[in-house]
């Protein structure tokens, strides 16, 4: 039996298929993955003359952590959250953290 029905799928909340969003979600990841970059790279610079013993650099990039969804207006967009380590925290005592506060407004530095 083949009938023609008169039930119309209606639209979730949560789910938009237009073309228009998928493209602005994709500007936005890409827009907040370089923020992220820029802020590492200008927190690794402000910490670049700090070294080990042995003359190796003491706080590193330390890859990604877990993907977090950051909500925008245009919907959730998912972003990599870099990943910084400081080598010389167990053996001096004095630990560096990497603070968002501290690199967004251009002028913070590590917070020791």
């Amino acid at each position: 039996m083949n009938e023609t029905s008169n039930i119309v799928p209606l639209r979730q909340p949560d789910e938009i298929d237009d073309p228009l969003t998928n493209i602005l979600r994709a500007g936005a990841r890409q827009l907040l993955a370089q923020a992220v970059e820029a802020e590492v790279e200008t927190f690794l610079a402000t910490v670049k003359d700090l070294k080990l013993a042995d003359g190796r650099a003491r706080v590193v990039r330390h890859g990604y952590g877990p993907v977090r969804t950051i909500q925008t207006d245009i919907g959730p967009v998912d972003v990599a959250r870099a990943k910084i380590r400081n080598r010389g925290a167990a053996g001096d005592g004095e630990r560096i953290r990497f603070s968002w506060r501290s690199c967004r407004c251009g002028h913070g530095g590590p917070e020791v």
